[in-house]
């Protein structure tokens, strides 16, 4: 008798194991979860390129420990307020602007809340009636899914040392 209640309580166990193990799969669509995040990349691309604040209000976690790192030395902005200021400031002065991205790669944690990005950035623009342009900027940042939503809530750009 004691031999079938160990197997029986194994058994149940076993079972147990298993279930959590069930419940610990991906609850998401991970294809479409990468779609998703490329598609606000894609839509910061737009919204620079159109200087459009309101899309990069959506873009961005309205939150005041987001930070972005800059291609200067002493590029560190903290908190939605203060981005929305570089932002806007960046748009009063460029004209314009046209930027094209390659070698994208968006990767999600296994819960699929979180994701992290890399790519290379030509960015084109008029500043005070001269043209500029940098090549191959390397561009990195996390998203995270808030209220279901995609938004950015870190990102830094670099230029190559060889680079203008």
């Amino acid at each position: 008798m004691k031999k079938i209640i160990v197997i029986l309580v194994m058994a149940v166990v076993a079972s147990s194991c298993c279930n959590v193990e069930n419940e610990k799969k991906e609850t998401f669509d991970a294809k479409a979860e990468l779609e998703n995040v490329a598609l606000v990349l894609d839509k910061y691309v737009i919204a620079n390129e159109k200087q459009d604040i309101d899309l990069i209000k959506e873009i961005w976690a309205n939150n005041p420990h987001i930070v972005v790192f800059g291609t200067s030395g002493d590029d560190k902005f903290e908190g939605w307020a203060e981005i929305n200021e570089v932002m806007q400031r960046q748009f009063n002065s460029f004209e314009e602007t046209y930027i094209s991205v390659r070698d994208q790669v968006v990767e999600l944690n296994q819960t699929g809340n979180t994701a992290w990005f890399s790519e290379i950035v030509s960015y084109n623009y008029i500043f005070q009636g001269e043209p500029k342009q940098y090549e191959g900027l390397r561009f990195t940042g996390v998203l995270e899914k808030i209220d279901g939503e995609w938004m950015i809530v870190q990102s830094h750009m670099s230029v190559p040392e060889d680079s203008n």
